[in-house]
C-alpha cells in the first residue's frame, strides 16, 4: 500500500434509516490530491453541461465529463452522454476507492465546479442504466462544500461537509427514498472536482 495515502478508518453512516451514506473522510495525501486535481483539469475533457427543464435547453455554468471502461451510454435530465476511456489518473483513483470500498465500478461521472455559486439540485442517481441499489462513490477535490440528504417521504435532512480529497459512498436503497443535493456558497470561491465512480449495466 503507498504509505501516502492516508488509512481509511471506520466510515461514519449519516442516514437513520432507507439506505447508507457512508462518509471515510479524507482518503488521499495533500500531494496527491494536488498532483490528481492538476491531471484532471488538464486531462479530462470538460464540457458545459446541456440540460433539459421545463421545455428549455439550459446550459450550465458546471462542465461535466463522462468516462467507463466501455462507450457507455448514460441519460439524464433528457441528455446523453457517450463514456470516454479511462485515462490513467481515473484509475488511480478507482483502485483505491474500490479497495477501500470493496465495491468495483466500470464508469465515472465527473463534475467541475468553479466556485461555491455553481450548484446542484435535489435530485437521485436513479437512472435505469444504473445497477440497482449499487454502490456509488463521490470522490471530492477541491473546496470543501455542503452536501445534503432529504428524506422523499419524512423529508427528514441530513447534511455533511464533503472535505478535500474525501470519499462518500452511497449504496443499498439509499436513491429511492432520499434525495441529495449540492447547494450554493457566496462565501466559496474555489473550485471542486467531484469524481462519482459507478456501475452501468448492460
Amino acid at each position: 500500500m503507498d504509505s501516502l495515502f492516508p488509512i481509511a478508518e471506520n466510515p461514519e453512516q449519516l442516514l437513520p434509516y432507507d439506505g447508507l451514506a457512508l462518509y471515510y473522510g479524507t482518503i488521499f495525501s495533500p500531494i496527491h490530491i494536488q498532483t490528481f486535481s492538476q491531471q484532471l483539469l488538464h486531462d479530462i475533457v470538460w464540457e458545459n453541461d446541456h440540460i433539459r427543464m421545463f421545455g428549455k435547453e439550459i446550459i450550465t455554468k458546471r462542465k461535466v465529463a463522462w468516462y467507463g471502461d466501455q462507450p457507455f451510454l448514460y441519460r439524464y435530465s433528457n441528455s446523453t452522454k457517450i463514456a470516454l476511456p479511462f485515462t490513467n489518473t481515473l484509475n488511480s483513483i478507482r483502485k483505491k476507492i474500490e479497495e477501500i470500498s470493496g465495491e468495483t465500478y466500470n464508469s465515472c461521472l465527473l463534475n467541475l465546479y468553479h466556485n461555491g455559486e455553481e450548484s446542484m439540485g435535489w435530485h437521485s442517481d436513479n437512472e435505469k442504466e444504473l445497477q440497482k441499489n449499487g454502490a456509488i462513490a463521490s470522490v471530492s477535490l477541491g473546496a470543501a462544500r455542503k452536501f445534503c440528504f432529504k428524506h422523499k417521504r419524512t423529508q427528514e435532512k441530513k447534511e455533511l461537509i464533503l472535505e478535500n480529497g474525501s470519499l462518500l459512498i452511497m449504496k443499498g436503497p439509499i436513491q429511492e427514498h432520499w434525495l441529495h443535493q449540492l447547494p450554493p456558497s457566496k462565501k466559496i470561491k474555489g473550485s471542486r472536482i467531484n469524481l462519482t465512480f459507478r456501475t452501468i449495466v448492460s
